[in-house]
C-alpha cells in the first residue's frame, strides 16, 4: 500500500503542486460572479446617495421654514456660505429663545442664562465636594421679619426636635414622640391681613402668629416598665432624636441608655439598641447616608448602620461625658467632651483623632482680680468667664466647625489649628444681678456686690446651614440669634435676633430687656432645613423649648413648654439685617 510517505521525491512534488493548483482554482470566483457584486455594489453607493439626498434637502427645507421670518428678504439666502448660514440659523435661535424665556431684549445674556440653569449649579455641586463654605446667603435673609407659630402636645418640656422635608419631630420630657406635618409659608397677603387684624385690635407685636404644623401620629412610652427588657419604647426621658434623609428612620435615645431606631412613617419600633452604658445624649446622621453616629455620658462615640439595623465600631477619647456631635457627607465626625473641655475630630476611614483644647476656667482668675481692683465705686466688674463645660457643636464645613460653652461664648475652629480662631463671648448675654441675700452665706452683704454676681447665659442649643455662613443659637434670654461667618471666615458676626424687628446688640456683655422675645424658656434644641431649591424660599426653623434644660432639673426657667416654628424669608436686598453691623463693628475697630 503505497502512501505520501512511501512515494519518491519526485512523484511528491508533483502530487503537491496539483493540489496547491487546484485550491488556488477553487478560491478564483467565476468572471461573471465579480461583475455581479460590482453591479449590485455600484447600485446600493446610488441607493444611499439618493436617500441621504433627498433627506438633507429636505431637512435644510424644514429648518429654512422653522427659521426664516416672512417679512424678511429671502434675495440673499440664496447666495450665503455655509459658515454665514450657520451663524444665521444661531442668532434666530436665540432669538427664539429670549421670546420663549421672556427676557428684556436690551438685558438679555446668553451667558447669565447658562449660568443661572447649570454653570451655577456645576459650581455648587464642586464646591459642597471639596468641603468648604461656598454659599453667602446671610445677608439675604430677613432673621428680623421671621414668622413663627407655637405648637405642642403635652405640657412637658421639648428636649429634642428633628426636621426632614415637610416633617418635624419632637421628642418630650414625658417620653412622648410626635411627628408633624408642616405648613406651607404664609404668603405676604396673608402676612398683611393678619398685620391689620392685629392692628385694628389694639395689639402689637413685632412678630405675627403663623400656621401651625398638623399633628399625624405619636406613641408614648412609660417610666413603669423600666425592668422589663422586652419592651420596645423609652422608660426614661429621650434627649435627642435624628431624621435620615431618605424619610425612612427616626432615632432617638435617653437617659435609659436605649437607642431606638423607627420607622419616620408610622412610628413603630424597629429596633432597639442598648450597648450604651449611659444616657445618650447625641444622634446625628451621616449627610447622604443612613449611617449613624450617637454619643453618650459614657464617654463613647458609637457608629451604627441602620440599613442592616446593625452595631459598626466605637470610638474612644473623651474624658468626660461626649455632650454633642455633628456629621457632613465625610466619613468623619466632631464632638464635645463636656467638662474635659476638648473638640474632637475622628476620621473614621484613617481610625485617628485631632484633639482641640478650649479654655481653663483658672486662666482668667488674675485678669479677674486685677479688674476688681480697677472696679469703680466698689463695683467688680469681671471678665468673661472661663469654660467649666463645652455643650454644643456645629460641624460648617469639613474644615470648620462651631462651639457653644457654658460661659456664654461662641468659638469658631479651623482643623489646622489646636485653639479657636474667634471667639464671641456672651453671645446671649447675662443674667440679672442676683440678690446677694440669696446668693451669699454670709450675714452681712454689701448691697453693691451684687453686679459682680452675674452669670453669662449658657449656649444651650446650636445650629448651621452646611457649607454656608448662616449659624443659629438659643439660650434661655428669649432669642434665637443669627450669626455670620466673615468672608475670610476669621470672625462671627452678629445678626441679631430672629422674629424681631427691633434688633438688639450686646452692651458689656448684658442684653437688653426691652424686648423679652418669642422664645420664652430655654431652648433645648435647634433643626433647620431649606425650603425650595437649595433655600431659594428661605428657611424653616423648628424650636424645642422648656422649662427645664434637657440634660438636668436643677433649675427652672421661666418660660413655656412646647415648640416654635420660624419661617425666615430669603429676598435679595443684601442692604438687610448684617450689612448695618458691619458697619458698626468697622467704625467700633476704626
Amino acid at each position: 500500500m503505497s502512501s505520501f510517505f512511501t512515494l519518491p521525491a519526485s512523484q511528491k512534488k508533483r502530487k503537491i503542486s496539483e493540489i496547491s493548483s487546484s485550491l488556488s482554482s477553487r478560491k478564483r470566483p467565476p468572471a461573471n460572479t465579480q461583475r455581479l457584486k460590482q453591479s449590485n455594489a455600484r447600485a446600493k453607493n446610488e441607493r444611499e446617495e439618493s436617500i441621504s439626498g433627498s433627506e438633507s434637502e429636505e431637512i435644510e427645507e424644514t429648518r429654512a421654514d422653522d427659521y426664516e421670518d416672512g417679512d424678511s428678504d429671502d434675495s440673499g439666502i440664496g447666495n450665503e456660505t455655509a459658515a454665514e448660514r450657520r451663524l444665521r440659523l444661531a442668532e434666530q435661535y436665540l432669538e427664539n429663545v429670549r421670546s420663549e424665556a421672556g427676557f428684556d431684549p436690551a438685558g438679555f445674556d446668553a451667558a447669565e442664562l447658562d449660568r443661572d440653569i447649570i454653570a451655577e449649579r456645576l459650581k455648587e455641586d464642586v464646591a459642597e465636594t471639596k468641603g468648604k463654605i461656598y454659599r453667602r446667603i446671610a445677608s439675604k435673609l430677613d432673621f428680623a421679619g421671621a414668622d413663627h407659630s407655637w405648637f405642642k402636645f403635652d405640657s412637658e418640656s421639648i428636649n429634642a426636635v428633628a426636621i426632614q422635608g415637610e416633617f418635624a419631630y419632637t421628642a418630650s420630657r414625658d417620653l412622648t414622640l410626635c411627628k408633624w406635618r408642616i405648613s406651607k409659608p404664609r404668603t405676604k397677603q396673608e402676612l398683611e391681613d393678619t398685620e391689620r387684624q392685629a392692628t385694628e385690635r389694639g395689639g402689637g407685636s413685632n412678630s405675627t402668629p403663623g400656621k401651625k404644623p398638623t399633628q399625624l401620629v405619636f406613641t408614648r412610652g412609660s417610666k413603669k416598665r423600666t425592668n422589663d427588657s422586652s419592651y420596645s419604647h423609652h422608660t426614661a426621658d429621650i434627649l435627642c432624636i435624628a431624621a435620615s434623609e431618605d424619610g425612612k428612620f427616626v432615632a432617638t435615645g435617653g437617659k435609659d441608655r436605649k437607642l431606638i431606631v423607627w420607622d419616620a412613617s408610622t412610628l413603630k419600633a424597629l429596633k432597639v439598641f442598648s450597648q450604651h452604658r449611659d444616657s445618650v445624649t447625641g444622634l446625628t446622621f451621616r449627610r447622604g447616608t443612613n449611617q449613624l453616629y450617637s454619643c453618650s455620658a459614657d464617654r463613647t462615640i458609637k457608629i451604627w448602620s441602620l440599613d442592616e439595623l446593625a452595631y459598626i465600631e466605637t470610638l474612644f477619647g473623651h474624658q468626660d461625658s461626649v455632650a454633642s456631635l455633628d456629621a457632613l457627607a465625610a466619613e468623619r465626625c466632631v464632638s464635645v467632651g463636656a467638662r474635659d473641655r476638648t473638640a474632637r475630630l475622628w476620621k473614621i476611614g484613617e481610625e485617628s483623632q485631632l484633639v482641640f483644647r478650649g479654655s481653663d476656667p483658672s486662666a482668667n482668675s488674675q485678669k479677674k482680680k486685677k479688674s476688681a481692683q480697677r472696679s469703680n465705686d466698689g463695683v467688680a466688674v469681671e471678665e468673661p468667664y472661663g469654660e467649666g463645660s463645652i455643650d454644643t457643636i456645629a460641624l460648617i464645613d469639613d474644615n470648620t466647625f462651631i462651639t457653644g460653652s457654658d460661659n456664654g461664648s461662641l468659638s469658631l475652629w479651623s482643623i489646622h489649628k489646636k485653639k479657636p480662631v474667634f471667639t464671641y463671648p456672651c453671645a446671649h448675654g447675662r443674667d440679672p444681678p442676683v440678690d446677694p441675700q440669696e446668693a451669699l452665706t454670709e450675714a452681712k452683704v454689701d448691697s453693691r456686690a451684687k453686679t459682680s454676681l452675674q452669670q453669662p447665659r449658657w449656649i444651650t442649643a446650636l445650629t448651621c446651614i452646611p457649607y454656608s455662613d448662616v449659624i443659629l443659637s438659643g439660650s434661655w434670654d428669649g432669642h434665637i440669634r443669627a450669626w455670620k461667618i466673615d468672608e475670610g471666615g476669621r470672625s462671627i458676626i452678629p445678626l441679631g435676633p430672629v422674629g424681631s424687628t427691633q434688633l438688639e446688640t450686646a452692651i458689656d456683655g448684658i442684653s437688653p430687656s426691652t424686648n423679652p422675645g418669642i422664645v420664652r424658656g430655654v431652648v433645648n434644641s435647634l433643626a433647620l432645613t431649606e425650603r425650595g431649591d437649595r433655600g431659594k424660599d428661605g428657611l424653616c426653623v423648628i424650636v424645642g423649648v422648656g422649662k427645664d434644660w434637657r440634660l438636668g432639673r436643677w433649675r427652672k426657667f421661666k418660660g413655656k413648654n412646647g415648640a416654635c416654628v420660624l419661617e425666615i424669608e430669603r429676598i435679595e436686598d443684601t442692604q438687610l439685617n448684617g450689612t448695618s453691623h458691619e458697619s458698626e463693628k468697622e467704625e467700633d475697630e476704626k
